[in-house]
């Protein structure tokens, strides 16, 4: 009895140690982020595969309903940030010592892959022009990222930009101060929010809801 006790410890002891040696689990792990990204290099896989682990589920839950917005969108956020030149992020050299405020709000985090942190500002000019400016601004990077003005305030990656919205051009770097031209035509009474917004696959990466 004794001796058939001695066999089990020391087999339980080689299994542990086998286990602690191999982490057969993460060859589960690797093998899912293989699977859910196979247009990715190795390189890139193993990129995917050293993110947030909240960041990188949500990329292989994407890649079960669209691989190639997920693989587009993996690329986008392993890669360098975009950041705005210096030169670029600062007002306006028109802009008065104490700008009009018009409206501001602040970006928000829609899920662990689409988010953004800082403030939108509109700001009037005294020959009336007015412009949108982002101000300690880190969005996450995503593919072909554009800024509209929308009569909504989406928070869902999916919702629309709801009627009339105005298109202000791509975003300039997912990192940095920006400033973007508003047409003077357009009734801001009319628009709730800024949106960044990915345009190839229509979805929205963070919303700054003007108050």
């Amino acid at each position: 009895m004794q001796r058939r006790l001695i066999v089990i410890a020391v087999v339980a002891v080689v299994v542990v140690v086998g286990l602690a040696i191999t982490r057969p689990w993460l060859y589960f792990v690797n093998r899912e982020v293989n699977e859910a990204f196979p247009g990715l290099t190795a390189e890139q896989r193993e990129a995917v595969g050293n993110m947030p682990e909240e960041e990188k589920q949500a990329l292989i839950d994407m890649a079960k309903e669209n691989r190639d917005m997920a693989e587009q969108t993996a690329r986008a956020q392993i890669g360098d940030d975009n950041v705005v030149p210096a030169g670029d992020q600062a007002m306006p050299p028109e802009m008065p010592a104490e700008p009009t405020v018009i409206a501001m709000g602040s970006f928000i985090d829609i899920d662990p892959i689409h988010g953004a942190v800082g403030t939108a500002s509109i700001y009037e000019l005294p020959d009336g022009e007015r412009i949108l400016r982002f101000e300690d601004f880190r969005s996450k990077n995503g593919p072909d990222l554009h800024v509209y003005l929308s009569t909504e305030a989406p928070t869902s990656t999916f919702a629309g930009l709801g009627e009339n919205e105005v298109h202000l051009g791509e975003l300039k770097g997912n990192v940095g101060n920006q400033n973007y031209e508003l047409p003077s035509e357009i009734d801001l009474g009319s628009y709730r929010s800024v949106v960044i917004y990915c345009r190839p696959f229509r979805v929205v990466f963070s919303t700054a809801e003007f108050s």
